[in-house]
């Protein structure tokens, strides 16, 4: 039932910016909290940025100040803004979402239920 689909991934150079999209549709988009992960070859999947209904936003230390999560509820879709990019940031970054309390307060993925497909991020030096 819901679906999660993200874009706007591709190849960049350091100090370049991205901006990566997340369609949602099938649930109450804006009861969900919403947030972007990163998974790198060979390495767990990480917690990256959080939105919470009220707009309330989390990020992890290693992108505080260079990426910006943001929604537009009325497209049902979710942003991750990312400037300053650096090749550490490379991974695949997916999308996900969850109606439950604790989505809205861990960046852990074991919180989350609901996940896009991911889009591919690559950066060179």
């Amino acid at each position: 039932q819901v679906q999660l689909v993200e874009s706007g991934g591709g190849s960049a150079q350091a100090g370049w910016s991205l901006r990566l999209s997340c369609s949602a549709s099938g649930y109450t988009y804006s009861r969900y909290c919403m947030g972007w992960f990163r998974q790198a070859p060979g390495k767990e999947r990480e917690g990256v940025a959080r939105i919470v209904h009220d707009g309330t936003t989390t990020y992890a230390d290693s992108v505080k100040g260079r990426f910006t999560i943001s929604k537009d509820n009325a497209k049902n879709t979710l942003y991750l803004q990312m400037n300053s990019l650096k090749p550490e940031d490379s991974a695949m970054y997916y999308c996900a979402a969850d109606k439950r309390w604790r989505a809205c307060t861990t960046l852990a993925a074991s919180s989350f239920d609901y996940w896009g497909q991911g889009t591919q991020v690559t950066v060179s030096s």
